[in-house]
């Protein structure tokens, strides 16, 4: 089945600007996604979406094309990756160019694996399902979650998990903001990925870093300083 990567990329990142391009470990933030793609040898194509030329060329560097500039209406702060898959997918149709899966790479996504995205690949095939993407566990049990109420002091979420043992909670997990396989027609015809058409790919809790503030990516790159020591990635 014929796939391709699509890695939205815009120009506009505020609370860390110029985000995407912003050098991690040496390498601009974007490339880790780009190599990670093209390593696995699953895309017949893999492509940046971006309305931004520096961001472009920095793709187009590390080895990924850059067939279109993203229009502006698809590159403000509430346009949701669901539009940007598809505004690309739709772009190669009009080309003549169809894809039986489309896999969405974020390009803040450094602690990706290539057989992280082999296991997705390979789990959206065998589980015949609309999507697979990453996720991660809570580190802690989210039936016992705190509130702060309108007085100002706490009180539990769901009372009734004060007494239950941790192992006795049922997992919860999250999205770990890394890759989603999707089938194009899924894509297109605007399937919720959270949801049961999906099947998860569960990552250790230490390759999920959420990167949005400066704070967030002094975290990480410690954290992935240590784990290249490890050999990890």
């Amino acid at each position: 089945m014929s796939a391709i990567a699509i890695i939205p990329a815009r120009g506009g990142s505020k609370r860390i600007p110029r985000k995407n391009i912003k050098p991690f470990h040496g390498q601009p933030m974007i490339s880790y996604s780009i190599r990670a793609a093209i390593d696995s040898g699953l895309f017949a194509r893999v492509i940046v979406s971006t309305d931004d030329a520096e961001i472009a060329e920095v793709a187009k560097q590390y080895g990924a094309e850059v067939p279109f500039l993203r229009p502006p209406e698809l590159a403000d702060d509430h346009t949701g990756t669901g539009a940007v898959v598809v505004h690309a997918i739709n772009w190669f149709k009009a080309q003549g160019i169809d894809f039986d899966l489309a896999c969405c790479i974020y390009a803040t996504a450094p602690f990706i694996q290539v057989e992280r995205l082999i296991e997705g690949h390979d789990a959206l095939i065998a589980h015949n399902k609309s999507f697979a993407f990453s996720v991660t566990s809570f580190a802690f049990p989210i039936q016992r979650a705190l509130k702060r109420t309108p007085d100002g002091s706490v009180d539990m979420f769901w009372p009734e998990n004060l007494n239950k043992r941790s192992q006795d909670l049922e997992p919860a997990y999250h999205d770990a903001a890394q890759f989603y396989w999707g089938k194009t027609e899924a894509w297109l015809n605007g399937h919720i990925a959270f949801s049961p058409v999906s099947v998860p790919v569960i990552l250790p809790r230490h390759l999920v870093h959420d990167i949005d503030t400066p704070e967030d990516w002094e975290v990480a790159e410690v954290a992935f300083e240590v784990l290249k020591a490890r050999g990890e990635i």
